[in-house]
């Protein structure tokens, strides 16, 4: 890891102006000479044989410069349009925010403040508005000089909303049918947009009305709605990505309908395909006919869980959302270790799901982004805590370590919102925008992925209790503990402000037999078992493995690890309590053993009965990492 970060840090550099650049462009409402972005397009591909990701980063870059070279106005057209949901027959993409905050870390008073800076994104929402504002900019930054500003926002502001929003669908048509045609398109989209500018000045002399002083018209790039809520119900996240993937149906099915008829269509692919179910009406397709369809359905949806793993893979060059027609929702959750710790086990969730029925795959891009958030002081951590100096934001110092650009924009967010408890003067919240602007900032520019493996846990109690055997996933830290022997630990925690003079004796026998997989210096994998005495284990994820620290009353014991298959039991009849992800919520205690394992990703362990679907299924996954892995967006992106 330390390697990998000292290799990044000479190009640094690269990943903020680059970010800069094209931020400046969508942001920008004046018309960009071609001579500029020839420059700045000579010098980005200078920058593709950097390594990746930031030839990665830089490619992306390269498109949006090159798209707006040739189409003028598109970046932002395409922006908003999206980002507003504005309706139109020619550019489809939707998205929506949802910002999921922890009621562990968000006090009343925080919450309170938070939703005061949020508050502005849903102002001035209605969509006539915005669809003038998007013909405004698209023919400012088109046509230049030959535009008059003052003129067109006029005649905007006269014209009804029928046809605002003629002219409005007029634009992006434009748009669309000049981005397909690339560079030898240009000529013709310019000359569209100047006859749709003197369309508009001859229409809004027929509609003109008595115009009011001030202008609603404006270029400046507005807010995404912020659907902001706190986390109570791990469902919560479902049932909002569900509802908003339906909401891309035509029909108005219901989630749950949509569920109910997946069920009744696709039986369990351990039958293959049920055709002794007769239905009331004859069907006069052949049954041969029936089965290779639904063979071609496994075959499809099998590749699109595939094509999300790839997709998100850093380096990578996805297919642009556009091009898919789906809805993108981007998801921000705001907390500490604890609230990722959430958001893994509802992802794993969801993948498990769509592994059996798609609901979401086929209809909805999934980004996760997160604003690392705490209620205690960085400088009360305990001076033994797991991970000293970090407390419970270790993962948002490691995301800052490998990207110092989130180090600086969104770790900084975090510090600046936990600060905002008990200032309730709303009228000054809704005019500091610096919480919505760096966020917007976020949300835009983080596009590359540092990908956290998640690891699986699965904890066994005494056949006599109520369930047995628990499955869990975490993603940064587990504890196990004997409850009876938490003093001696608190002893020790004592005993390590003072020097001690002797090797203290040991007091137990071994209470915890461990079975691990061991990690060498060489790379090479040896197999172990060891009993150390031990009253506690601390686990933590590093890069493709965990380090794991045994803890015991005697100094001589207390030994590391690397490994990343372990299983821990307790002896004597004792039983352990087990912390997942630093979260109390998460804490089940009785448990006997304890077993870890990297956690598989569903969507790429899906296997159907056909074989030669199954051949098919093997060719795609076999270069596939089989790990599912938590994929939070940042500036630069990594795979840990």
């Amino acid at each position: 890891m330390q390697g990998s970060i000292h290799k990044m840090r000479s190009y640094t550099h690269v990943i903020p102006v680059l970010h800069t650049l094209y931020y400046v462009v969508i942001k920008s409402g004046d018309m960009i000479p071609t001579s500029v972005y020839q420059t700045v397009y000579e010098c980005l591909m200078k920058l593709l044989i950097l390594p990746s990701p930031y030839s990665a980063v830089a490619l992306s870059v390269l498109r949006n410069i090159k798209m707006e070279m040739t189409t003028p106005g598109s970046l932002y057209q395409r922006k908003v349009t999206a980002e507003q949901n504005l309706k139109n027959d020619y550019f489809t993409v939707q998205e929506k925010v949802f910002v999921f905050a922890d009621p562990a870390v968000f006090s009343a008073s925080l919450e309170a403040a938070l939703r005061a800076h949020l508050e502005p994104s849903s102002f001035l929402r209605d969509a006539p508005t915005m669809e003038k504002n998007v013909v405004l900019r698209v023919l400012q930054t088109g046509l230049g000089t030959t535009c008059h500003i003052s003129r067109l926002t006029q005649a905007l502001e006269a014209l009804g909303e029928h046809m605002a929003k003629t002219y409005f669908e007029e634009v992006v048509l434009a748009v669309e049918k000049s981005v397909e045609h690339g560079a030898g398109g240009r000529a013709h989209y310019l000359n569209k947009l100047q006859d749709i500018y003197r369309d508009i000045l001859t229409a809004s002399k027929e509609e003109r009305t008595k115009i009011d002083g001030g202008s609603v018209c404006s270029t400046a790039m507005p807010f995404p709605e912020i659907n902001f809520l706190l986390w109570r119900e791990e469902e919560d996240l479902w049932n909002l990505l569900a509802n908003f993937a339906m909401s891309s149906c035509s029909n108005t099915t219901s989630v749950d309908e949509e569920e109910r008829n997946k069920k009744n269509s696709a039986q369990s692919e351990g039958s293959d395909f049920d055709v002794t179910v007769q239905s009331p009406v004859k069907s006069n397709v052949p049954a041969f006919i029936q089965r290779n369809a639904y063979k071609n359905k496994i075959l499809a949806d099998t590749l699109s869980l595939m094509r999300e793993k790839m997709d998100t893979f850093p380096g990578s060059s996805p297919v642009h959302e556009e091009d898919r027609g789906r809805y993108t929702a981007r998801v921000v959750v705001m907390g500490d270790d604890r609230v990722l710790g959430r958001l893994s086990r509802a992802y794993h969730s969801i993948r498990e799901r769509e592994s059996k029925h798609l609901i979401l795959t086929n209809k909805l891009n999934l980004r996760f982004y997160y604003i690392p958030v705490t209620d205690v002081d960085p400088s009360l951590s305990s001076p033994d805590s797991p991970c000293q100096g970090e407390g419970r934001l270790s993962l948002a110092s490691l995301l800052g370590r490998v990207d110092p650009w989130y180090n600086s924009n969104v770790n900084s967010l975090g510090a600046a919102i936990s600060k905002l408890a008990g200032k309730t003067d709303r009228s000054k919240s809704r005019q500091n925008f610096f919480l919505l602007d760096t966020l917007c900032y976020y949300l835009r520019c983080g596009t590359q992925s540092v990908n956290l493996p998640l690891y699986s846990v699965k904890m066994t109690r005494p056949s006599s209790d109520a369930c047995p055997e628990v499955e869990e996933v975490f993603v940064s830290h587990l504890e196990a503990d004997i409850p009876e022997f938490r003093h001696l630990k608190e002893n020790v925690s004592h005993r390590s402000f003072h020097r001690p003079k002797k090797p203290t004796a040991v007091v137990f026998g071994a209470v915890i037999s461990v079975s691990f997989t061991k990690i060498s210096l060489s790379r090479r994998e040896l197999a172990k078992e060891d009993a150390p005495m031990t009253y506690g284990v601390v686990i933590t994820s590093g890069e493709d493995h965990l380090t794991v620290r045994f803890k015991s009353v005697n100094p001589i014991y207390n030994t590391t690890i690397k490994t990343q298959n372990i299983s821990i039991k307790a002896l004597e009849h004792r039983t352990l309590s087990v912390c997942l992800d630093k979260d109390s919520r998460r804490t089940y205690t009785g448990v006997q053993r304890v077993e870890i394992s990297p956690c598989l990703d569903a969507g790429c362990s899906r296997r159907s009965s056909f074989s030669v679907l199954h051949d098919q299924e093997l060719l795609f996954s076999k270069y596939l990492d089989k790990v599912l892995s938590l994929q939070i967006k940042t500036f630069t992106g990594v795979t840990l």
